[in-house]
């Protein structure tokens, strides 16, 4: 579904990215993790279109994306929803203008239509009820939950997940790990997480992806990624110090 190869991106003068490989199967859930600056965000990004590479290709779903113009790429990021890790909601906005604003923004809908999609999509994200209430009003959880509402209001193929469960209490972390794994379920679609959350990554993950010093340096389904002999990876996932390691 989604194929990065040698990817390299820096800001100013650090590499974040270092000629990264990465491939990702139609209908998996790939959880990506790594230490926070690795570049686990920037990646989701450059997937999106949001920023460009330095060097290399993303193809998804057979489509080279970092040369794209304007209209073409927005036609791809309309096949890709993204639930960013501060759910990025416009406070002026009702729940219910916060879910439907693409569709609104994008289609030619008419509002009914579009009303009936945004009730469709909270109800989905256990939300029903709460369209004329204000992001303000909302709990953190609840404001994740529109946010995803929003990234699948267009029926994407690919729903991209920057750091769901950060800022939450561990209740609440719980039933966001629940809805990635329904919507998984339900859509059928091909998800990427990324998180630093260990208990989240592997109650979601179907695959396994570590980024460590700008490139993937371990990859595998989750029972092996515990197996794997690689001493970053398991001080990572037994929560140690990887700057001893590093150094």
């Amino acid at each position: 579904m989604i194929q990065i190869r040698n990817i390299w991106k820096s800001f100013e003068n650090k590499e974040v990215l270092t000629g990264l490989d990465l491939d990702i199967s139609r209908g998996e859930t790939l959880v990506i993790i790594g230490r926070s600056g690795c570049g686990k965000s920037v990646l989701l990004k450059l997937i999106t279109g949001l920023m460009k590479p330095d060097q290399g290709e993303i193809w998804v779903n057979g489509e080279e994306i970092t040369q794209l113009k304007r209209k073409a790429l927005h036609h791809i990021r309309q096949k890709v929803g993204m639930l960013f890790q501060s759910s990025a909601l416009f406070d002026s906005m009702t729940v219910e203008e916060n879910v439907g604003f693409m569709l609104s923004q994008h289609t030619k809908l008419r509002k009914r239509e579009i009303e009936e999609i945004v009730a469709e999509k909270l109800h989905l994200v256990d939300l029903d009820g709460t369209q004329r209430l204000r992001p303000a009003e909302l709990s953190g959880g609840m404001r994740k939950r529109v946010g995803l509402a929003r990234a699948i209001a267009f029926n994407p193929e690919v729903i991209l997940y920057d750091e769901p469960t950060t800022g939450l209490d561990p209740i609440t972390g719980l039933e966001i790990n629940r809805l990635i794994r329904d919507l998984h379920t339900k859509l059928q679609v091909t998800s990427v997480v990324v998180t630093h959350d260990m208990d989240s990554a592997f109650s979601v993950a179907t695959r396994m992806a570590m980024i460590h010093q700008g490139d993937v340096i371990a990859h595998g389904f989750p029972d092996e990624i515990r197996q794997i002999d690689n001493a970053v990876l398991q001080q990572f996932i037994s929560g140690g110090n990887i700057q001893k390691i590093d150094a």
